[in-house]
C-alpha cells in the first residue's frame, strides 16, 4: 500500500487489502467477499483516505455508531450499498465504537478479462455516484443482494474448475442488474425529493439564461448544473432519465431552446447574434440543435411570428 504526502493510500491488490484489514489471506487473488464483522480496525486513521485498483461493491447494515463521508454523516439501520470504480478516491471519517455488518465485494479488473462484463461494467453509472447517493435497500432487496454475495463467496471457495470464473462473472452481472433495478425503484419512490431537484434544476437554468454575466459566454454544462445541485453528473442524469425520460443535457437543451424562442420573437438580433449570446461558437451548431428540437430552423420559426 502506497502513501505519498496527503495522497490517499492506494491498495494495489486484494491481498494488500486483506493484510491491512488483518484478515486471512484471500482464497482468490482477484476476487474476495469480505464480511464487515470480521474487520477489527475501523478506527485506523490510515484508512480514512484510500483508493483501490479494483472494483468495490459494499452492502452495509445494522451498526452502532456513525460513518462520515465528505461533510455528511450516514447511518445504516437499513441496507445501504455503495459502489467504487478503480482508482476512485474515498474519504471516510469513522467514529469510535463503530460496529458494522454486511459484505464487501472486491473484484480486480483482471478477473473480467475475456468477458463482456469487462466493457459493460463501465455502463453502470452508479460506479460514478457520490457516496451520499447510495442505494437504500428494502429488507427483501437486501436479502437478494446478500444471497448473491454468498453465492460468489461459495463459488470461489469451492474447488476451482473450468466453469468457476464464468459462474462468478454471471453472479456479478446478476448483482449489477438487480442494483440497476433497485436504483430505478429508488428514483421513483423518492418522488418528493426528486420533484425538489427538478424545481431547483429549472431555477438554475432559468437564472443562468437570464444572467447577462453568464449568457453569452458558454452554454451551461452538465458538470456545472450537477455541481450547483450538489449531485454527481451521472446520478443526476440517471435520475432525470428515470422520472422524465430525458438526461441532464436534454433538459439544458430544452431550456436553451426556450430562451432562443424568446429572443427570436422579442428582439431584432440576428440568428448569429442569438447563437453567440446563447454560448455557441458556431451559429451552424445552434441552427442544427434548434431544428432538431423544433423541426424548423430559427429563421423559419421567426418568420412564423411575422
Amino acid at each position: 500500500m502506497k502513501k505519498v504526502g496527503n495522497n490517499p493510500h492506494v491498495f494495489n491488490s486484494i491481498s494488500e487489502l486483506h493484510k491491512e484489514l488483518a484478515l486471512t489471506k484471500p482464497k482468490h487473488p482477484l476476487i474476495s467477499v469480505i464480511n464487515f464483522e470480521e474487520i477489527k480496525c475501523f478506527d485506523n486513521d490510515s484508512l480514512s483516505r484510500v483508493s483501490y485498483e479494483f472494483y468495490c461493491i459494499a452492502l452495509k447494515k445494522n451498526f452502532e455508531g456513525k460513518m462520515k463521508y465528505g461533510q455528511q454523516y450516514y447511518d445504516f439501520d437499513e441496507g445501504v450499498m455503495t459502489f467504487f470504480s478503480p482508482m476512485q478516491v474515498v474519504t471516510t471519517e469513522i467514529v469510535e465504537g463503530l460496529k458494522l455488518k454486511g459484505y464487501w465485494l472486491v473484484v480486480h479488473p483482471t478477473f473480467l478479462v475475456g468477458y463482456s462484463l469487462m466493457k459493460s461494467i463501465k455502463d453502470y453509472g452508479f460506479f460514478s455516484y457520490s457516496v451520499n447517493e447510495a442505494l437504500h435497500l428494502s429488507e427483501q432487496e437486501e436479502e437478494i443482494i446478500e444471497n448473491i454475495f454468498k453465492n460468489i463467496e461459495r463459488e470461489y471457495q469451492s474447488n476451482i474448475d473450468q466453469f468457476s470464473q464464468s459462474v462468478i462473472i454471471a453472479q456479478i452481472e446478476l448483482l449489477l442488474q438487480y442494483c440497476n433495478r433497485f436504483y430505478n425503484r429508488q428514483f421513483i419512490t423518492r418522488k418528493i425529493y426528486n420533484d425538489e431537484i427538478l424545481i431547483r434544476l429549472e431555477n438554475i437554468l432559468s437564472s443562468y439564461f437570464n444572467d447577462e454575466k453568464e449568457i453569452g459566454t458558454k452554454t451551461p454544462s452538465v458538470k456545472y448544473v450537477s455541481e450547483q445541485l450538489n449531485l454527481s453528473a451521472n446520478y443526476l442524469s440517471d435520475m432525470l432519465r428515470s422520472i422524465t425520460g430525458q438526461t441532464t443535457q436534454q433538459h439544458i437543451h430544452n431550456k436553451l431552446i426556450e430562451k432562443a424562442k424568446e429572443l427570436l420573437t422579442s428582439t431584432n438580433l440576428t440568428i448569429s447574434e442569438i447563437a453567440f449570446q446563447l454560448g455557441f461558437v458556431h451559429p451552424q451548431s445552434f441552427n442544427k440543435l434548434f431544428k432538431k428540437k423544433t423541426d424548423v430552423t430559427p429563421m423559419e420559426f421567426r418568420k412564423s411570428f411575422n
